[in-house]
């Protein structure tokens, strides 16, 4: 089956990349009213700092950044370059997502899905929270986008939640009884029901098994380098979401290649 960029153009992704940095500024609302508590409707985009509004010319994606020189028009206060890095992020994996994809339905999951898992791993290392409104609307989502044509079935979906959930949940309750101590929050298990509901059980090892690699790590790295313990907390959500994303580009191929390793 032909690509979506096949039918329609190769300036097709380029659109797509450019939605997704616009997108990318609603993440950033997420990043910073979710964990506040704050709606993320009303009231407009604002400076973090004064709360002057920002204009409509300077709230342009990215490029409102580089011309203000990362300060506010009004007060002058720096604004943190995560806001035009996420768009930026964003932009580039929804550029990305639509080449890959082969029918509209695969693009609306895997530009939600690369997107939830973003705004996930940005609060998740800042606030190390992963808010239901993202986790659980994500996991409604998979399962609603898994009914239309072309897409992930709703059995795969609905099963890859239950196992994303169910199967860290089980791990989580397991090591807390040997531990005496709990290891990861709730919102670790909802979040890979989200994974599961877009990526199927499969996709659910696979960014199981590229999760914990990472952060072993990246553990053993701030042990080795800061002095941290064993018993230091971090943020899973975040290495959660860049498994994830890994697995939803190129969990086929490494299913593919652990395949081939056995006769």
């Amino acid at each position: 089956m032909s690509t979506l960029t096949e039918n329609l153009g190769v300036f097709a992704p380029i659109c797509a990349g450019l939605f997704g940095l616009v997108v990318g500024s609603f993440v950033n609302v997420l990043v910073h009213r979710l964990p506040r508590g704050e709606s993320v409707v009303s009231p407009g985009s604002h400076c973090p700092s004064c709360g002057a509004p920002i204009r409509v010319a300077d709230n342009i994606p990215l490029f409102s950044w580089l011309f203000l020189r990362g300060r506010c028009r009004v007060c002058g206060a720096a604004i943190s370059a995560r806001y035009p890095a996420i768009e930026l992020v964003n932009g580039v994996l929804w550029t990305f997502v639509f080449l890959r994809a082969q029918a509209w339905p695969e693009f609306l999951a895997g530009a939600f899905f690369v997107s939830a898992c973003l705004a996930l791993a940005a609060i998740d290392a800042e606030f190390q929270i992963l808010p239901d409104k993202i986790t659980l609307t994500g996991i409604g989502v998979g399962v609603a986008l898994s009914l239309l044509p072309g897409g992930r079935t709703p059995l795969s979906s609905i099963l890859g939640a239950a196992l994303g959930a169910g199967g860290l949940l089980a791990v989580a309750l397991l090591y807390e009884a040997i531990a005496g101590h709990e290891g990861m929050g709730l919102g670790d298990v909802k979040m890979l029901g989200m994974i599961g509901a877009f990526l199927g059980a499969g996709g659910v090892l696979v960014t199981v098994l590229l999760a914990s690699v990472a952060g072993s790590v990246v553990g053993l790295l701030l042990i080795a380098f800061t002095g941290g313990t064993r018993k230091m907390r971090l943020p899973f959500g975040v290495f959660l979401a860049a498994g994830a994303v890994a697995a939803f580009f190129f969990g086929d191929a490494l299913t593919l290649r652990y395949r081939a390793l056995w006769p």
